[in-house]
């Protein structure tokens, strides 16, 4: 017998128990339910037995680890699927990943036709109900099971001595630590998505692999609402109604790096604008630093050694230079062109700086993954008694930001990581600081224990967007690194040089990054103060047309943008074609309104507000953009 205490502290007393046999004593729906068992903190399948007295929990889908072990599981059904169809594809990795899985091969590229064959072959798989077998096995052993895939077996060279794993499905057996699900009858929902090429351990010197991603649940109602989920994402994403809506566009020129035409460069102006005033009157100053910077700053920093790969450069006069990948040390050369003192502090000093990151081909996305993007940084110069009031300032300041585009958002507290630098007591300080900040402004939040940044703890902020989605965004993180790296002090009260706090910032995030992210939540339905183009004047007849060069007359004087549409086409194809331009207000002209000196106004989603004079909707406008208000 052996005790198995659960996480509410109550023991059981079982003979010999496997992990079903454990979540079966609670429940059978717990039994039908669970996906694999935590034992003493580690993962383990439900089909092992429990041998000693133990602390466990039960994972399920509800359990992060629980999603990640099914869709692992999806992947290994889908790799032995693969192989019983394509015999000469050779399997390399199959993750799960926060869409889902995938699987990547050494095969010729697949088509979607072989998609349709593959998940068929899974299905059958699957109501075989075939189990996940577990075996432990020399490295002997697993270079000879392996030796025809090469890329098995350079995984394999790579491992230390001793027992390593492999599961095997049917006649399919590849490498993994596990846990699995029981059997395959427990994937009863998955869809293969999309097919994409992928090198060899993500370098482009390697070998080009097929990757195959798929999506998968533990009943058939969550898959289809994931599906629908899709669609509405398919619809709105930034990428095609960039297109549509003429915001930007990506060129072979310069890969990876957006080209914004006139109306994503007023979106993009608009949100800098919107932020510097809002800086400004939370008493910051602005700075703009060089793009190129001498290898001498980038050593002292640490990203000469540290993040090398992801930094472009150049020579300049016989001498090594970079391009930023980031803001903080120009900022910082700034802080130290003069000797300040503890009455200046907090010093708010923020820039809107152009940073460059190399970032590999098959990675970038839009808008989401880009070579070079603006970020809308701060650095906040303080002392430590003024941490806690300077957090708190930049936690409201990020509510600001996000309320006004109808963002709700979670906060994750990330604290020290293993292999942090610095003070284990200033580490102790901040973490401290960021919690009672958090606890006094009554927000909930997650804890990831040891997931700060090597040079201090940080707040993460987490948008909701309007289709359920997750985007990071903000961070909020504390350093006491930079200011030793580069001697930062300022004249204390005692007359003596002390040593500030940095807290580094970004509520945007990246400019384009929100922007992309403001495209797919209002999916290109921009709010009033936003959009490009607030009012377009629809004529019913050429001869309307000065009339409504009057009234466009009228509604510039009040900074309204505005266009005229007059051409020679049906008013209903003209209404349309606005209402697919995603123009908040469409005008319609005539004879009636031209007597009337009226317009006859109607919204983007074709609602018929009716008649009304000029210079009332010319107030109602002015109103909704001075308050940002989000429905038209």
């Amino acid at each position: 017998m052996v005790k198995i205490t659960f996480p509410d502290n109550s023991v059981k007393e079982l003979d010999n128990p496997t992990g079903l046999d454990i979540a079966n004593s609670i429940s059978e729906g717990l039994g039908r339910a669970a996906i694999a068992i935590e034992v003493d903190g580690e993962l383990k399948d439900l089909s092992e037995k429990i041998k000693k007295d133990a602390k466990i929990r039960i994972i399920t889908f509800k359990n992060p680890e629980g999603v990640e072990i099914f869709r692992h599981s999806t992947a290994h059904l889908m790799a032995a699927a693969v192989k019983e169809l394509f015999p000469y594809a050779k399997p390399t990795i199959g993750p799960a990943v926060e869409e889902g899985f995938y699987y990547d091969f050494d095969h010729v590229p697949f088509t979607p036709d072989d998609l349709n064959k593959i998940e068929k072959k899974m299905k059958d798989l699957a109501g075989q109900k075939l189990p996940f077998e577990r075996k432990e096995i020399s490295k002997k052993e697993a270079l000879e099971i392996f030796k025809d895939n090469e890329f098995k077996t350079e995984m394999i060279e790579e491992l230390e001595e001793g027992k390593i794993t492999a599961y095997s499905l049917g006649d399919f057996t590849d490498l993994c630590r596990g846990p699995h699900v029981l059997n395959t009858g427990k994937i009863k929902a998955f869809k293969l998505t999309k097919i994409a090429g992928a090198y060899w351990k993500g370098d482009a010197k390697n070998k080009q692999l097929q990757r195959i991603y798929g999506i998968s649940f533990p009943d058939k109602k969550e898959l289809k609402a994931h599906l629908t989920l899709l669609e509405e994402a398919e619809k709105r994403d930034h990428r095609k109604l960039g297109k549509e809506l003429d915001l930007f566009s990506f060129h072979e020129e310069a890969p990876g790096m957006p080209f914004f035409h006139n109306k994503g460069t007023f979106i993009w102006n608009s949100l800098h604008e919107f932020v510097k005033d809002m800086m400004i009157r939370r008493n910051y100053e602005i700075n703009k630093t060089p793009i190129i910077l001498n290898k001498s700053l980038w050593l002292q920093s640490g990203h000469w050694d540290h993040y090398q790969e992801n930094m472009y450069f150049t020579k300049i006069d016989q001498q090594d230079f970079a391009v930023k990948p980031m803001n903080c040390p120009g900022n910082i050369i700034v802080f130290k062109t003069k000797v300040h003192s503890y009455r200046e502090l907090p010093i708010r000093a923020g820039e809107f700086g152009l940073v460059h990151r190399h970032e590999l081909s098959g990675v970038l996305s839009g808008l989401f993954r880009v070579r070079c993007f603006t970020q809308d940084d701060a650095h906040v110069f303080c002392t430590k008694e003024q941490m806690k009031d300077e957090v708190k300032d930049l936690i409201d300041f990020c509510d600001e930001v996000y309320s006004t585009f109808g963002f709700e958002c979670h906060i994750e507290l990330s604290t020290r990581p293993e292999k942090a630098m610095g003070d284990q007591k200033l580490w102790e300080l901040a973490e401290n600081t960021l919690k009672e900040v958090l606890d006094d402004s009554k927000k909930e939040y997650k804890v990831n224990e040891g997931d700060g940044a090597f040079y201090g703890p940080k707040i993460d902020f987490h948008l909701t967007d309007a289709i359920g989605r997750t985007w990071q965004c903000g961070t909020i993180q504390l350093d006491f690194q930079m200011p030793e790296k580069f001697d930062l002090n300022y004249e204390g009260e005692d007359g003596k040089k002390h040593r500030p706090v940095m807290i580094h910032r970004a509520i945007l995030g990246s400019v384009e990054r929100f922007l992309g992210i403001l495209v797919e939540h209002f999916a290109g339905k921009f709010p009033l103060w936003i959009s490009p183009v607030q009012v377009k004047i629809i004529t019913i007849a050429d001869r309307f047309r000065p009339y409504a060069e009057k009234v466009q007359e009228q509604l510039k004087a009040s900074n309204i943008r505005v266009e005229i549409d007059s051409r020679k086409e049906t008013v209903n194809k003209k209404v349309r074609e606005s209402q697919l331009q995603k123009i908040p207000y469409i005008l319609v002209v005539g004879e009636k309104e031209q007597n009337e000196k009226t317009v006859n106004v109607r919204t983007r989603d074709n609602v018929v507000h009716g008649s009304s004079s000029i210079e009332d909707f010319k107030k109602k406008i002015e109103k909704e953009d001075k308050e940002k208000t989000l429905d038209v």
